[in-house]
């Protein structure tokens, strides 16, 4: 009993000692790398509007309005969640890289005023975008990073937000690579070891808080709050004591139970911490079949856009699956997506 009590009191302690903030990241990984899904939470305290596009190959694009910026023309479509229709939240292009960006108070990025002169400089609606339109896998990025330095710009939001985030990509191999920023330096974390990823601490604390619950063992009891480091235990524990030889739809549905398990009920709030949110929507991609799943929190139904069967060469044109006045979506939306203008981005 006495032990039991000491492991309570640590526990507490760890998670005071956190800011509260959303969203959850989780891949699934068959053992022999058939199957690679990545899930996603997105908790906010407000309504994010969020509508998906799919991007052709060929389009003409540049990091920022005007000043030092990185101009490209994208080598591969994709499907973007678009936020606000003026930024991207994240995606999976045509070659099954997916990157995922999430809240994280502790970012500190390097800006366009702390950088060398001529420094490009990025901003963060379409950041995204950017990696998923000219790189195929995680090595790709990882290499990119070790030769270009970057400056990063972002809007605030939702009533003056701060537009503080952190990253991680996975591609069809099952290689994860984790993007942070402190105090204007970037720090990669990369392995096939990095399936769970949620808001701060930076990754190294999480891990060690996930070590410590690791001791404790998970089948005896589990932290249960909506937490950042408390989603990170539980999701890291199931995602490792789920079947690794799943297949298919059912990969998919039991990567769907995990998330559920680390989402935060509808209409949750916490008296003075606003960041500590309910899940608005819950994201799965498919990296093998090319399936980006999609439901939301106020709906019953599971849709998915299947890049597999659009066209992505050059001179497509852009399709949008708007969710403002209908989102009761069910199965294959491919034939719900219609022509439109690529997204106005909030420089």
């Amino acid at each position: 009993m006495k032990r039991f009590k000491l492991i309570l009191a640590a526990a507490a302690i760890a998670a005071s000692a956190l800011p509260a903030s959303p969203c959850s990241r989780v891949v699934y990984l068959a053992a022999d790398s058939s199957e690679v899904i990545v899930g996603r939470t997105l908790d906010w305290r407000t309504p994010i509007a969020t509508n998906l596009y799919v991007y052709p190959a060929g389009m003409s694009k540049q990091s920022m309005p005007k000043g030092p910026m990185l101009r490209w023309t994208s080598k591969y479509g994709s499907v973007l969640a678009v936020g606000y229709d003026g930024g991207v939240t994240e995606g999976m292009n045509a070659c099954g890289l997916v990157m995922n960006g999430l809240f994280c108070k502790t970012s500190e990025y390097r800006t366009e005023s702390n950088s060398p002169a001529g420094t490009p400089v990025m901003s963060l609606s379409v950041m995204i975008s950017y990696f998923l339109d000219n790189f195929a896998t995680v090595e790709e990025v990882y290499d990119w990073f070790g030769k270009h330095d970057l400056a990063i710009s972002g809007q605030t939001f939702d009533g003056g937000t701060v537009s503080l985030l952190h990253w991680a990509l996975t591609d069809r191999s099952g290689d994860t690579m984790v993007i942070e920023y402190d105090h204007g330096k970037v720090n990669l974390y990369r392995g096939r070891d990095l399936q769970v990823m949620t808001n701060d601490p930076t990754l190294p604390q999480m891990q060690a808080i996930d070590a410590y619950w690791k001791g404790v063992g998970g089948e005896h009891m589990l932290p249960g709050t909506v937490r950042s480091a408390d989603r990170f235990v539980r999701a890291s524990f199931f995602i490792h004591h789920i079947p690794d030889n799943l297949k298919g739809d059912v990969a998919v549905s039991a990567l769907a139970t995990v998330m559920d398990n680390v989402s935060v009920p509808y209409g949750y709030t916490i008296q003075g911490e606003p960041n500590v949110s309910m899940t608005q929507w819950r994201s799965m991609a498919d990296l093998q079949r090319l399936r980006y799943y999609l439901r939301f929190a106020d709906t019953l139904g599971n849709f998915w856009v299947d890049l597999s069967s659009l066209s992505l060469t050059p001179g497509s044109p852009v399709l949008k699956l708007d969710t403002s006045r209908n989102r009761a979506f069910y199965g294959c939306a491919n034939d719900r997506l219609r022509a439109s203008e690529p997204f106005t981005p909030m420089w």
